[in-house]
């Protein structure tokens, strides 16, 4: 039985989170009105902003013409593949390091230095290397999102409490049972954390390999109706892009939940 107290205390939580869910919905419908009534008076110029009704038509018209859930259908299916291989290689390889300090030391700057490259510059050559083709645009995506997830877990690996790695070693415990004892149960918050920012890395990856190759994909609409001058097909394009970012991280989220309620 919950005290009172403790059940006023849960309903107060409650009642925040509908709040807080209900003001970024309102926040989002007031945005499109704005946006609406300030074409419907002209004061912007529908040309180069839109409009949320012209949107509207437009994904009505590429439902009509079967190419919109193709297009989503693309882009998700590249990101799930790069997202899946990013994370497990990334994890792979972070535990390597880990295992080997020599080597980390060794690889360390090479890891900044390849995070900090803009992966875009290497569009090119990938494109010569695996020719234009879906394997070029996930390659891409894996150069973003593996390094990233290595540099995110192998940092949790590393804040590890010291104090209890020696504990461990003192009570006679092996190196591998000192890491899937202690350090990966202590880093299963970073491992998430990786995971969310390797879901947006994969989707950045692959949106800019569908730009130089795809011809398929959110990535390929937008560049298209920048290649046309049809700014609506562009913007209805990110909209769809933002919306399908926003369902992939409250995925994890939702995962992250269900792991932390059955711990």
């Amino acid at each position: 039985m919950y005290s009172k107290e403790h059940i006023k205390y849960l309903k107060k939580i409650k009642q925040e989170k509908v709040l807080v869910l209900f003001i970024q919905i309102f926040l989002s419908i007031l945005f499109f009105v704005i946006w609406q009534l300030l074409a419907n008076f002209e004061l912007i110029n529908t040309f180069v902003s839109s409009s949320p009704t012209r949107v509207v038509d437009t994904l009505i018209t590429l439902h009509q013409t079967n190419n919109l859930y193709q297009h989503i259908f693309t882009t998700v299916y590249e990101t799930v593949i790069s997202f899946t291989l990013g994370t497990i290689i990334g994890i792979i390889i972070a535990t390597a390091l880990w295992w080997n300090k020599f080597i980390s030391k060794i690889l360390e700057p090479y890891l900044i230095i390849l995070n900090s490259l803009p992966k875009v510059a290497l569009g090119p050559i990938i494109i010569i290397w695996i020719g234009a083709k879906t394997g070029s645009i996930i390659v891409m995506a894996l150069l973003i999102s593996v390094i990233v997830t290595i540099i995110n877990v192998l940092q949790g690996f590393n804040e590890t409490d010291p104090v209890k790695v020696k504990l461990m070693k003192s009570l006679g415990a092996s190196k591998g049972q000192t890491f899937f004892k202690l350090v990966l149960p202590s880093s299963f918050n970073n491992i998430i954390s990786a995971l969310k920012i390797n879901v947006s890395m994969s989707l950045i990856g692959i949106i800019m390999g569908e730009f130089l190759v795809s011809k398929k994909g959110i990535g390929y609409l937008i560049m298209y109706g920048s290649q046309v001058f049809n700014l609506d097909l562009v913007i209805t394009g990110v909209i769809i892009l933002a919306i399908v970012s926003a369902i992939m991280y409250y995925i994890v989220y939702y995962i992250e939940k269900r792991l932390v309620k059955n711990d």
